[in-house]
């Protein structure tokens, strides 16, 4: 049997790109000493969010924009070593325009890179869409990358399941809910979705996934925290609940994937061409 220990992270980022590295260069510490070789920080965690999603784009300048090939995510890496990280980022693509992003990296470089494809509320206004979904292979397995809201739709998942993801991370700065707000995030409704979102994408994919978010303040947002590891089954194996901390979990994916499947298969038993509605164009 051989197991992977794993850990989501919550934690809070900001602006500051020296401050924002010394988070992370403590988490990938304390995530080392714990033994695990796959770590997610959050979305945005280097350069931080938005201040708003009300398109009040005059807030400030926005998060720093990254060059994937440049020394910001050179020195990521270089803080990674021998552990495969996850970290979410405002890329500057070689288009001009800019894209909220993730990368993958270990010692010796980029692993993987996905851009946003679905964007909540006005944050089209600071971001450029991405349009596609793919899994690529690690050393602790093949993964498959989203970011936050990318969570709320079934297809993204599942076009990464279907490229055989192993592993599903999911990178976010989710807020508790914008009106008729609780006192207490652990009563939120928009934190109850993310967790929902969490626990199905994996249980209908049937694959393991690891789910951090940006906790604390920032701007006007309130973030929901609740770092999680979920099994392919849909159960919670670790959660950091709504403050700041690791969720670690140790898995033998291959075989949690195996046991997953074996009578319901998910994927195999998919029936393609009944999935079309009146009106479907190119069904």
């Amino acid at each position: 049997m051989s197991t992977l220990r794993m850990a989501a992270v919550a934690a809070e980022f900001g602006r500051d790109l020296e401050e924002d590295f010394a988070v992370a260069e403590r988490l990938i510490k304390e995530a080392r000493a714990e033994g695990v070789r796959l770590l997610a920080l959050p979305e945005a965690c280097l350069g931080g969010y938005l201040l708003s999603l009300d398109n009040d784009t005059e807030l400030d300048a926005g998060p720093p924009a990254l060059a994937l090939d440049g020394p910001e995510i050179r020195r990521l890496a270089a803080l990674a070593g021998e552990l495969t990280v996850v970290a979410g980022y405002c890329e500057a693509g070689t288009d001009g325009r800019r894209y909220n992003s993730v990368v993958c990296v270990n010692g010796d470089g980029v692993l993987g890179n996905h851009r946003k494809v679905h964007q909540p509320l006005s944050e089209d206004a600071s971001y450029a869409s991405g349009d596609r979904f793919h899994a690529f292979d690690t050393p602790v397995g093949r993964i498959g990358m989203l970011i936050c809201y990318d969570k709320a739709f079934p297809e993204s998942a599942r076009a990464l399941a279907l490229d055989g993801a192993e592993i599903g991370v999911v990178v976010s700065a989710w807020p508790g809910a914008r009106t008729n707000a609780t006192p207490d995030l652990v009563n939120d409704r928009w934190k109850r979705r993310f967790d929902l979102f969490d626990r199905a994408r994996a249980l209908e994919n049937q694959i393991v996934w690891v789910s951090s978010n940006q906790s604390g303040t920032f701007g006007s947002l309130r973030f929901v925290g609740s770092a999680k590891v979920v099994d392919p089954g849909g159960e919670i194996l670790a959660d950091t609940g709504v403050g700041a901390g690791l969720a670690i979990a140790e898995l033998d994916v291959a075989q949690a994937l195996e046991t997953a499947r074996r009578s319901m298969g998910h994927l195999r038993d998919r029936r393609p061409e009944t999935y079309t509605y009146a009106g479907a164009v190119g069904a």
